[in-house]
């Protein structure tokens, strides 16, 4: 018995460093969405993400309106904002919650490209390529932290330069020389 936990005890550990796939599974073509907005790449296989503009929930399927960004080798949206690769449009199965899926939040989705839809934003006519996709993956939000540089005793005179408090043996203030 204990034999065979030894044996399952390194898929458990490196199953933990799995990485959540974006469904269904590539290889996917080379074509951004201003290049399918032109219409020519219907039926292509791609992998899209960005920044969640609006979430539209229907009778059976979610649609997401996409601001497309580039990504990174892991289909994780670059979140540098200031390189667009157009809008999109990606639809899956299923009831996403808008509450959750809300503006201002990274999505990764993977799917086949259907048609190219026409809608105004604002009072500009823009094409949408329309994704039929799988399950969509939602990234964490991005937390700055903030870095104090020296540790807690930044500008303290009766710190020691390593960040300890109080008198440390190999250093020792002023007044103490």
């Amino acid at each position: 018995m204990i034999r065979r936990l030894w044996m399952a005890l390194p898929a458990l550990l490196l199953g933990g460093c799995a990485v959540n796939p974006v469904a269904p599974a590539g290889p996917y073509a080379a074509v951004s969405p201003e290049m399918a907005a032109a219409g020519t790449a219907t039926g292509s296989r791609v992998r899209w993400g960005g920044i969640l503009v609006d979430t539209r929930p229907e009778t059976a399927r979610t649609c997401f309106e996409v601001l497309a960004l580039p990504l990174d080798s892991e289909g994780e949206p670059l979140r540098e904002r200031t390189v667009s690769e157009g809008r999109f449009i990606a639809c899956s199965p299923g009831f996403y919650d808008p509450a959750l899926y809300a503006k201002g939040r990274e999505i990764t989705v993977a799917g086949d490209i259907v048609k190219v839809e026409t809608h105004r934003i604002g009072g500009y006519d823009y094409r949408f390529p329309v994704l039929q996709a799988g399950a969509p993956h939602l990234w964490p939000r991005f937390r700055n932290v903030r870095y104090v540089p020296g540790g807690p005793c930044w500008n303290n005179p009766f710190c020691s330069p390593w960040g300890w408090p109080g008198p440390y043996p190999y250093y020792s203030p002023w007044w103490r020389r």
